[in-house]
């Protein structure tokens, strides 16, 4: 707001930009492979839909769970926000820097991906140069956070310009799927495949289980909004209806998507492919669907980049702030940007690009991720009793059995990655457990 002091984070965002930021947040490049990954385990279009619309389900009893803390304290800082308020600094500040550790992680595989993509679309002389992807991978964290470092007014509209170019291109593929004809139809048609013979019911529970998983990570994301809680101008109101309306609004399309694949593709077709929507693209338009698919895919990653490079400043301010790491953390320009947070955050997310290949670092920043629901879930159950006089603008709907059945899913699917990739799992917490020994001894009493 205009009568805000300068270095201050402005309360100026609104349902608009927290639609944008969870569908931002939440659709990815995933969405493009992903049902093929589903199809090959869940081979009949009903199963296939079926796992998207259960995780889809997951998602939204998650937002559901979660408006409750964010509209009870709408504070700068994400999950460790309601860790510190229910189990104490520690806790929150092991949370927090487990939190922007993800999101480093995170932001430089999406980086090295448009790095990736952009290259495959130059051409021949400039594809082929060695370090081609990493500098289109830079280039794309520089700008993003020349962008952020205006403020919170132009990376807000960024967010939302993003979101809406990307959902318009995924709408078009989706309408491309069912207007247009396949080249198998312009050639006179083909011999339609035999339909695939659904798995006896006992033989379901492994392949659904890694079905459920891909499916999960696709959606990752919705939580989003609840890192600028504190800049929303009617965080009560507001931040609800962006949890949930995000959630509906990305299952709606994640179902559209699949539909239309399903219409292009035989199933068959859909589970050997390891792009799917390329192979769609190909088939209604040759070679050139391939490229524009590509170009789909960059456009949905730029989107998600803008969104970590938002997000993550605000998870050190909160930190900085509190006092658990240092305060220059918490410093803000007159736009209303963490400076520091965000220079810190991009020039991690710069080393880890430049470090190359880092699968491993992927894996382990995967589970990280899963387990921050786990923590806000512990924290909702914890307030509950804690403090049953706090105010809270929006109640969990079906308290307690919502949050039970969120925290008994997430549970599993980090059991899950656990004992799929314990040497990264084990990394993983090696990484955590630095940062809290770092800390110890340094975290002051609350004030």
């Amino acid at each position: 707001m205009a009568d805000q002091p300068p270095g201050r984070l402005l309360s100026i965002l609104g349902l608009g930009f927290g639609l944008a930021g969870a569908v931002g947040g939440t659709i990815g490049a995933g969405i493009l492979r992903t049902p093929g990954l589903v199809a090959a385990q869940l081979p009949t279009a009903p199963l296939l839909l079926a796992a998207w619309l259960v995780g889809g389900l997951y998602a939204l009893l998650g937002a559901i769970c979660i408006a409750e803390l964010a509209a009870s304290l709408p504070r700068a800082g994400g999950w460790y926000v309601y860790a510190e308020r229910a189990f104490g600094r520690r806790v929150g500040f092991l949370v927090g820097w487990t939190d922007w550790l993800a999101h480093c992680i995170g932001l430089a595989w999406v980086a090295t991906t448009v790095g990736e993509y952009g290259q495959a679309l130059l051409p021949d002389p400039w594809r082929l140069l060695p370090f081609g992807a990493q500098a289109l991978a830079l280039g794309a964290i520089g700008l993003f956070t020349l962008i952020q470092l205006r403020g919170l007014r132009a990376g807000s509209a960024s967010q939302e310009l993003l979101s809406l170019v990307k959902a318009v291109a995924f709408l078009a593929l989706v309408a491309a799927c069912f207007l247009l004809p396949s080249q198998a139809q312009l050639g006179g048609g083909a011999v339609p495949p035999e339909p695939p013979i659904a798995p006896a019911w006992q033989h379901l529970t492994m392949p659904a289980v890694l079905a459920l998983q891909a499916v999960i990570t696709t959606y990752d994301g919705w939580a989003s909004p609840v890192y600028f809680a504190e800049e929303f101008s009617e965080p009560e109101r507001d931040l609800p209806r962006s949890l949930i309306g995000g959630v509906l609004t990305v299952m709606a399309l994640y179902l559209l998507i699949n539909l239309a694949l399903l219409h292009v593709l035989p199933i068959a077709q859909l589970a050997s492919s390891t792009l799917p929507a390329a192979a769609a693209g190909r088939a209604l338009a040759g070679p050139l669907g391939g490229n524009l698919i590509t170009a789909v895919a960059l456009i949905s990653l730029l989107g998600l980049i803008n969104t970590v490079v938002m997000a993550a400043p605000r998870i050190l301010y909160g930190l900085g702030r509190d006092g658990l790491v240092p305060g220059f953390a918490a410093s803000v320009n007159d736009g209303g940007t963490p400076t520091v947070a965000l220079l810190l955050t991009s020039a991690a997310a710069a080393g880890l690009v430049l470090a190359g290949s880092f699968e491993r670092l992927l894996a382990m920043g995967a589970l990280l991720y899963v387990s921050l629901p786990l923590a806000g879930i512990a924290a909702l159950v914890a307030l509950r009793r804690q403090e049953p006089e706090l105010a809270r603008p929006f109640r969990c709907w079906g308290y307690p059995l919502t949050p039970l059945l969120v925290a008994a899913v997430s549970l599993a699917f980090l059991l899950g990655a656990v004992v799929h990739d314990w040497v990264d799992s084990l990394a993983a917490l090696a990484l955590v457990a630095l940062g809290y020994a770092a800390s110890r001894g340094k975290i002051p009493a609350p004030p």
